[in-house]
């Protein structure tokens, strides 16, 4: 099995390196990853300049870009056959409800998704690297997998909790919850004088009922959710249909 590994937080992180670590021993692996934490920059590819692709002295190759960037490279310009799957991760932090919009975990999974390509994304729920090889002990199970009956390509976000392996319940399919509305912006001044602003954390849980992503996280499972890419609104097409007629 030929396998890509990409993720948000660069290639130095410890969840990439977790990741990789466990999954060499089931498979020929690849790592592409941004050359530094790029937490947030959800499915951008960067147009305005040109990309670099180097070597680390592990192996690991790393572009100044963005996840997408380094999916779009590796299957493009790197790799001489697709692989058979690509996986992303492992995040520090939880990718789950509104928060897959902005991922760039879930993103670097999503290009390849639309380069038809079996994707997963892993994320821990809790920020820390707290129980990592817990987790990366549970991405490989998953790998292993294979997802059978799953139509191909498909998309998974996966959130583990950050506990031991033996006290995870168990792998539990669920929906996408929903934030409420982020923090406000933190105002400060720069060193001119100027107002500045940095984005607020993200909001607490407004849809944490059972079956969300939240919900089975909170009680000790994994959650993993399948996603889509058609963000048509099959319900309001009709009305929409009756307005402009």
């Amino acid at each position: 099995m030929k396998i890509l590994i990409s993720n948000d937080d660069g290639y130095l992180a410890p969840g990439i390196l977790a990741l990789a670590n466990a999954l060499r021993l089931h498979a020929d692996i690849t790592v592409v990853a941004p050359d530094s934490n790029r937490s947030g920059t959800s499915n951008a590819l960067t147009l305005d300049r040109p990309l670099s692709l180097s070597r680390a002295d592990n192996g690991f190759y790393f572009v100044n870009g963005t996840p997408s960037d380094c999916v779009h490279i590796a299957l493009t310009a790197l790799m001489t056959e697709p692989p058979d799957l690509v996986v992303s991760g492992i995040n520090q932090g939880q990718n789950m409800g509104d928060d897959t919009l902005y991922s760039g975990t879930v993103a670097a999974a999503t290009e390849a998704f639309l380069f038809g390509i079996p994707a997963i994304a892993f994320s821990q729920v809790n920020k820390g690297w707290g129980a990592l090889n817990d987790a990366a002990q549970i991405a490989v199970e998953m790998v292993l997998r294979g997802f059978p009956s799953m139509p191909k390509p498909y998309l998974l976000n996966v959130n583990i909790p950050n506990m031991a392996y033996q006290d995870i319940l168990g792998i539990r399919v669920a929906r996408l919850g929903k934030r409420h509305m982020s923090e406000p912006v933190i105002q400060s001044l720069d060193p001119s004088g100027r107002k500045i602003y940095w984005i607020g954390p993200p909001g607490a849980a407004k849809d944490a009922s059972e079956g969300t992503d939240f919900d089975m996280a909170a009680k000790g499972y994994v959650a993993v959710t399948p996603l889509q890419i058609d963000l048509t609104d099959l319900k309001q097409m009709s009305a929409l249909a009756v307005d402009l007629a």
